[in-house]
């Protein structure tokens, strides 16, 4: 079974319903009864309104105006999209983005680029430290058995598809 919940509830917000549902790849499920969601496509940042979510944080009214909305949305975080048969994906999250020279950088945004190649079979990217631009993109790769790609050719692979300022 998958299922996504936040602190800020009391419990799961989605889930997958049985084998069928939990074999859609990727998902976390359809929202549980009583649950509405707001997102206006793909890789935007989820909204929810359930009975359990709760009033605020004690002591930290701007983490709590930040969060939730006066009509009872709560800004998750993160960025997800809903499918046509209601099965919900979370893509990234939105805090974790890289502040490189003042733009935001999604790191799953690279990380589906970088697994694109067919030499490398994962990725993971981090912000790392920068003077100049505040933080630069790091990526953690793991590649193909018999894989010959160096770090030259992966920066041009990305350098290809990718515009920075």
């Amino acid at each position: 079974m998958k299922g996504y919940g936040l602190p800020e509830s009391t419990g799961a917000e989605s889930r997958s319903n049985g084998p069928e549902e939990g074999r859609r790849r990727g998902s976390v499920g359809k929202l549980t009864p009583g649950g509405e969601a707001k997102n206006s496509g793909t890789r935007a940042l989820l909204r929810l309104r359930f009975c359990d979510v709760a009033a605020g944080y004690a002591g930290e009214p701007g983490a709590t105006s930040a969060t939730l909305e006066p009509n009872g949305w709560l800004r998750t975080g993160d960025l997800c999209y809903i499918d046509e048969e209601g099965f919900l994906f979370v893509v990234d999250r939105l805090k974790e983005l890289i502040k490189y020279k003042g733009c935001q950088v999604a790191p799953a945004e690279l990380e589906q680029l970088l697994q694109c190649h067919p030499e490398i079979a994962d990725a993971a990217v981090i912000p790392y430290p920068d003077e100049e631009a505040g933080q630069v993109p790091m990526a953690f790769l793991v590649k193909q058995p018999q894989s010959s790609i160096n770090e030259r050719g992966i920066m041009d692979f990305v350098a290809k598809q990718v515009f920075f300022v």
